[in-house]
């Protein structure tokens, strides 16, 4: 009997083999949303119990409780739906809705009445939490300040100034990180600060509150001016994104972009009245 060798594109049994190709997953043009709902959940810090992250209508984060409630059982002001990943604070008409997880969160001291199903769920969920601290599966997290960093620089977190508002960022400008996918469905390494693209400069500007914050002392404070750069640059720093993913729009992103709207009263302890000193290896901008 003669042997049989199978071909390259065969197997050992002599059956074809069938290549699957990769399928790049991309985001439609017409998605309100970029943001994978993979990993987009968490424990809250407070009370240890599942949350769900996701993008409000101001491009804000919120947690939600991952269950959806009867809408009759709940009061108006709690109501919050989902269309098309973002989250809306009212009702969408039918006779479900989610909640934020602060209404019932037994570490969060509430400053209004709930009702009785909220408040009755706000107690298993509070057993639950003693639960987890007593098997000691679970420690409540401290509350933590922002420690002036080793490095040269304003703030641990600086105030960047961008299409008509500010902001406040998750880290030093320079460590800003790009929060798109990359082709190893991995998160890109790669910073939004780059020397090839037009940069910011720090300027002292008025610390004067925007619309609807309370007003403080008029005085000069440490920014991160983007205002000059053009909309396409002010947008790509917005949606925290480096060059190369600026120009795929389908690619998605697999956190939140860590941009708070600054608040002069909220965030005081990031207000610096002086400019940063210049870091090593880079040239601050005039």
């Amino acid at each position: 009997m003669r042997p049989h060798t199978p071909s390259a594109d065969c197997h050992w049994d002599g059956s074809r083999r069938t290549p699957h190709p990769r399928r790049p997953l991309r985001v439609a043009a017409t998605s309100p949303s970029r943001l994978l709902r993979a990993g987009q959940s968490g424990r809250c810090r407070r009370c240890g119990h599942h949350i769900d992250w996701y993008q409000r209508t101001d491009q804000r984060p919120i947690a939600l409780h991952p269950r959806e409630l009867a809408a009759s059982r709940v009061p108006a002001s709690c109501r919050w739906h989902l269309s098309g990943g973002i989250a809306h604070p009212h009702g969408d008409g039918s006779a479900w809705c989610r909640i934020p997880h602060l209404v019932i969160c037994p570490g969060h001291t509430l400053t209004a009445p709930t009702g009785p199903h909220l408040e009755s769920v706000r107690r298993r969920l509070a057993v639950r939490t003693r639960r987890l601290i007593d098997t000691g599966l679970f420690t409540p997290a401290p509350e933590t300040t922002c420690t002036p960093p080793a490095r040269s620089g304003p703030s641990c977190r600086p105030v960047a100034q961008m299409l008509l508002s500010r902001y406040l960022a998750e880290a030093p400008i320079e460590d800003l990180r790009c929060v798109a996918q990359s082709r190893q469905r991995r998160r890109c390494p790669q910073p939004v600060l780059t020397p090839t693209t037009p940069q910011g400069r720090w300027t002292l500007l008025p610390a004067s509150p925007q619309r609807g914050q309370l007003a403080l002392p008029a005085g000069p404070m440490a920014v991160y001016d983007l205002s000059r750069l053009p909309y396409a640059e002010q947008l790509r720093w917005r949606t925290q994104r480096c060059p190369s993913h600026a120009a795929t729009p389908g690619a998605a992103d697999l956190t939140l972009a860590g941009w708070q709207p600054f608040d002069p009263l909220l965030h005081a302890a990031h207000v610096h009245t002086r400019l940063p000193h210049p870091v090593s290896g880079r040239r601050r901008e005039a």
